[in-house]
């Protein structure tokens, strides 16, 4: 009796009954890193190709075993460059708060681990006040806690406990029209808090049009610093409507008072969405950008590749 080939249809449903079979035993990296873009404008911003992206990856850190790099924030201090980022530690699962440095701002050193607590970090925004380097990560303990340099680069000391937020997440804080503003993204990805103070230090209030959105995860959670360009300015947010990590856009605030609060989105948009490179192809969700000093502007970006293995 001759063979009975199986049909399409049979072959093509054993496939998946297999595929479905292997998936809790194949495991999914997103394997994050740092890389380097440029332009004359924030508008115009390009990989910058003599680099050789990315310019900080996992394997770059020497100090702990890392997982990824992710977040970075620049400052442009004594003539020289120097990079904040997260390092996801292997050992206890959490993140750490890193830096490399730099002459040019293109050839970068990692150089060490700078702060570590019993929980997570991330988010290291740093900036200058009255003459001093402060940072304001995040941190899962439901507050906003500052940081401040006793020994910059590499030694820093909790200054102040800010506001208490439920999962609040990438706290921004910016100077704008001789008053301090910090927008409070969340870890939900959907809601955009404000508020403001004197200074840094606070004591801060929540703005009267806070939260300035609700159930919107494309624009909601800041994706770095906000910034000023020709006179106007620009806020970076996060786009988790399709996935955590996905691209990012670029808003300009137009209106900001302590009463009143708008904004536009700026087209086209995205601002920055994933490469064709390898090391960002899957996802963009960090810039910090700042002006070189000699016509461009310099920007510390973050993305990811996605990668499966077998679980062994």
């Amino acid at each position: 009796m001759p063979k009975v080939l199986p049909s399409f249809h049979t072959v093509k449903s054993s496939a998946r009954t297999f595929i479905r079979q292997l998936t809790p035993f194949i495991v999914t990296n997103y394997q994050w890193s740092l890389g380097l873009y440029a332009g004359k404008s924030p508008f115009d911003l390009k990989p910058i190709d003599s680099v050789g992206n990315p310019i900080i990856t996992a394997d770059d850190v020497t100090d702990v075993k890392a997982g990824f790099v992710a977040d970075p924030f620049l400052v442009h201090q004594d003539e020289r460059w120097y990079l904040f980022f997260e390092v996801l530690d292997l050992a206890t699962q959490r993140g750490v708060l890193a830096m490399a440095d730099s002459v040019d701002g293109l050839d970068w050193t990692y150089r060490q681990v700078v702060l570590a607590e019993p929980y997570h970090l991330s988010y290291p925004h740093v900036f200058n006040w009255n003459g001093r380097i402060y940072m304001m990560p995040e941190t899962p303990t439901d507050s906003v806690f500052l940081y401040r340099a006793v020994e910059f680069p590499l030694v820093w000391e909790r200054e102040a406990t800010l506001i208490e937020r439920a999962g609040a997440a990438d706290s921004t804080p910016f100077f704008y029209q001789d008053h301090w503003w910090m927008l409070v993204g969340t870890v939900s990805n959907d809601t955009l808090y404000l508020y403001h103070a004197n200074t840094p230090l606070g004591p801060w209030t929540e703005h009267p049009m806070s939260p300035l959105l609700q159930n919107e995860p494309r624009y909601s959670r800041p994706g770095g610093r906000v910034f000023t360009y020709d006179g106007r300015l620009y806020r970076v947010a996060q786009d988790g409507l399709l996935r955590y990590g996905h691209q990012l856009h670029l808003i300009e605030i137009t209106e900001l008072t302590t009463t009143t609060y708008a904004e536009r989105l700026v087209e086209p948009s995205p601002w920055l969405a994933p490469g064709n490179a390898a090391w960002n192809s899957h996802g963009m969700h960090q810039v910090d950008l700042l002006p070189n000093g000699v016509g461009q502007w310099l920007a510390c970006v973050d993305g990811y590749r996605r990668t499966r293995q077998f679980q062994t």
